[in-house]
Order: C-alpha cells, then sequence, then structure tokens
C-alpha cells in the first residue's frame, strides 16, 4: 500500500480524516485485493457527499485508474463519497464476458489539531495563612509570569490560590500556598497572527504556547535566585522545591469535537461535528441536538 492511498473495502464503508485546507489522500475505488489483479475493462462513477458526479470539478483530482483526491479540504468537503467500480471477467472456458459491479463508501472528515493549554500548580511554603499578604504575593507573582510569556500572544487565566496548613511527621505544622492558573495561546492579537497562516493556526498556537509553558517551567526552576531579588517584601513565602507541575489540556475549534468512540483512528483529532450534533465553544465534544436538527456538518448551532 503506498502511503498516501486509502483502499475501499465492500463490505463496510471506511473513514478517512483529511486536516482541513490541505489534501486528502488518494481514495482508491477498489480493495487491496482487486488492486493486485487484472481488471478488464474497469470503469469509475464517485459521487460526492451532495449526489454530485465528481468528474470535472475543479476542487478534485480524479485520476484514469479510479483514484480520487479532494483539494483544499474544507469543513462542506465532509461527508460520503461513493465509488462505483464496473469491469468485465471473461470466463476461461466459455469466453464469455460477466459484468462485475463492486461499491465502495469512502465517509471522509474533516478535522483540525486540538488547541493546547497548560493547566498549571505550584506550591510555596509560607510562616501563617494572611490572605491579604498572600493575594499579593500571587497577583505579583503571575504578573511576573504574564511579563515573560506575553510576547509569544499567550496569557495566564483561571489563577486562583489557597492557603492550607499542613501537619508533617518531621516539622510539625506548617502552611503551604497552592497556586493554580492556566496558560493559553489565546491573547489579545492572537488572531491577527492567525490571519497571517490560516492554514495551519493550530500548529502555530501549539508551538506559542508550548514555548510559553517551557519558559515559566523554567522560571520555577530557577526561582530560589528570583525569590531573593524580587520579594523583598514578603521573604517568608519560599518556593516548595520540585512543586511546579503542568498538564496539558485540549480544547477544539467550534463545530469541531472529539470522539474516542465514534473515531478511534483519529482519537486526538478535534473532528468535524457530524449532521445532528454541534458545538457553540471551545469543548471537547459533539453535542446532540434536540429538534430540530443541525443538517451540516462542522454545525455550531441547532437549526
Amino acid at each position: 500500500i503506498r502511503k498516501n492511498e486509502v483502499y475501499g473495502d465492500t463490505r463496510h464503508e471506511v473513514s478517512v480524516y483529511v486536516k482541513v485546507f490541505t489534501n486528502s489522500p488518494f481514495l482508491v475505488c477498489m480493495d487491496l485485493a482487486l488492486s493486485q489483479e487484472r481488471i478488464i475493462d474497469p470503469n469509475y462513477l464517485w459521487i460526492g457527499p451532495d449526489g454530485t458526479d465528481l468528474r470535472g470539478q475543479g476542487y478534485v483530482n480524479l485520476t484514469e485508474t479510479g483514484k480520487l483526491m479532494v483539494m483544499g479540504f474544507r469543513v462542506s468537503m465532509s461527508g460520503a463519497y461513493t465509488c462505483t467500480l464496473s469491469h468485465k471477467v471473461i470466463e476461461t472456458t466459455t469466453q464469455q464476458e460477466i459484468e462485475m459491479v463492486e461499491a465502495y463508501k469512502f465517509m471522509v472528515y474533516a478535522y483540525r489539531e486540538a488547541d493546547h493549554a497548560y493547566q498549571m500548580s505550584v506550591r510555596f511554603s509560607t510562616t501563617l495563612c494572611r490572605q491579604k499578604t498572600d493575594g499579593l504575593f500571587v497577583s505579583k507573582l503571575i504578573k511576573i509570569l504574564q511579563s515573560t510569556i506575553s510576547h509569544l500572544t499567550c496569557h495566564i487565566t483561571k489563577s486562583s490560590y489557597k492557603c492550607h496548613s499542613i501537619r508533617t511527621p518531621k516539622n510539625g505544622l506548617q502552611y503551604e500556598l497552592f497556586v493554580n492558573f492556566l496558560v493559553n495561546p489565546f491573547a489579545p492579537g492572537w488572531e491577527e497572527i492567525c490571519q497571517k497562516v490560516p492554514y495551519d493556526c493550530e500548529d502555530v498556537t501549539n508551538r506559542r504556547v508550548r514555548q510559553a509553558a517551557e519558559r515559566i517551567g523554567k522560571f520555577f526552576h530557577q526561582l530560589k535566585h528570583v525569590l531573593k531579588n524580587e520579594f523583598h517584601a514578603v521573604p517568608t513565602i519560599q518556593y516548595v522545591d520540585n512543586s511546579f507541575s503542568m498538564t496539558p489540556i485540549d480544547s477544539c475549534r467550534p463545530g469541531f469535537g472529539k470522539s474516542h468512540h465514534t473515531h478511534q483512528n483519529c482519537a486526538s483529532c478535534c473532528v468535524v461535528c457530524v449532521p445532528g450534533t454541534y458545538s457553540p465553544n471551545n469543548e471537547v465534544t459533539c453535542r446532540t441536538c434536540a429538534s430540530p436538527q443541525a443538517r451540516v456538518y462542522g454545525a455550531e448551532f441547532c437549526y
């Protein structure tokens, strides 16, 4: 099998996933077994999702051997692509020609890469839980972190903290600040950057947020030195060594969602919502429509 080819199967439909704005692989109008045989007088008829005969359409590359490539794939191109292969079989004894017909169905879905954000948590030891002092410390910390990543058009959201008293076997009662925040690549100005590279916007935003996460990780790695120099007013608050952690969190653009059950071969992808489902925001799953139904692929609301 060539890398950029997907063969049909007469027993079931074949799912194919195409990243938006890219070309699909070649859909081959036969199964793998048949492709190894000599085929007499083959004739191929490709029909698109809306019932259109695909011969002569400008957005497809249709070869004389029945292979179909859909070019510059858009959300609206998602759906069922069916091919009917008719060919002849000649009986060796009678030389009689028998007409054979096979039908192949490909379900072709647009997908995007998931948008990444990072949930981060970190702990600080403190002499006592003081709400005002703790709040000032955390807001100063978030400002410093924000300044280290703002050039990447990333920002920090959903920051929160809590102070807990902790009894330890060795040191008795101690107090720790638990700080949590989210780093995402959608700071003001990100859309202008994406307009310059609309074809792989997720690749760009994901690369930027990964760089931002790495910078913040490096910051905490060097924090002992930073605390001595930055926080003259609150030397009582100290970074707890190795307490920094980050967890990637995926989200999908409106009209897209993930489904490990439906799209097992593209489980990490944000796949276009199928008719009857929709996604109005950056959630990870497509919701099922109540009546009336969404009749299109990539619905952001139910019509």
